[in-house]
């Protein structure tokens, strides 16, 4: 089925394009989410019409977007979550758990939004891509841990991390201390 694309579709095009897609998938998401159009002449014709003002719609959507991106930057949420002691999680972490504490950051975000492949499983802390509009996105951390302490251990340990700094374990720092005192 050929459909006029209404929007900027990940993979598949950019506004206005006429793209070629499988009916099921034009069916079940693109027409019902209003992000397509079949591509009939009289669509075409109404298309072409309403084009500066759907482009209008967009550049703003996409401006609101990019400022609330801008606040988003380095944003990381902490989620509580019971876990073995391997760390593996008895339950697990989902999209709509991630939109959740998003949310409860201050900012609004639908579960459809937060692009999680898998769910996670185990304790961590995870880099998880949020799309607040199809040209916008930005890295939300995510940190899934048993309790608070651990979750700000987990920070300090990413945090050293990323600057290249080797983590030490307790037993080693205990062992270099007790080499100092002799």
């Amino acid at each position: 089925m050929e459909v006029i694309l209404l929007e900027r579709v990940e993979k598949l095009g950019q506004m206005g394009e006429v793209v070629k897609v499988k009916d099921g998938y034009a069916r079940n998401f693109l027409l019902p989410r209003k992000k397509a159009l079949r591509a009939t002449e009289a669509n075409k014709k109404v298309f072409e019409t309403q084009r500066a003002q759907l482009e209008a719609q967009n550049l703003a959507k996409k401006g609101e977007a990019d400022k609330v991106a801008a606040k988003m930057v380095g944003l990381s949420v902490a989620l509580l979550r019971q876990a073995g002691d391997s760390g593996q999680l008895y339950g697990s972490v989902s999209a709509r758990d991630i939109a959740e504490a998003v949310t409860a950051a201050g900012f609004t975000l639908n579960r459809n939004q937060v692009a999680l492949i898998d769910p996670i499983k185990a304790v961590g802390v995870y880099t998880v891509k949020v799309a607040l509009h199809p040209e916008v996105a930005v890295e939300v951390k995510v940190n899934v841990a048993r309790s608070e302490a651990e979750a700000e251990k987990q920070v300090a340990t990413e945090s050293l991390l990323d600057e290249g700094v080797t983590v030490e374990t307790e037993e080693a720092e205990a062992e270099e201390g007790e080499a100092e005192q002799a």
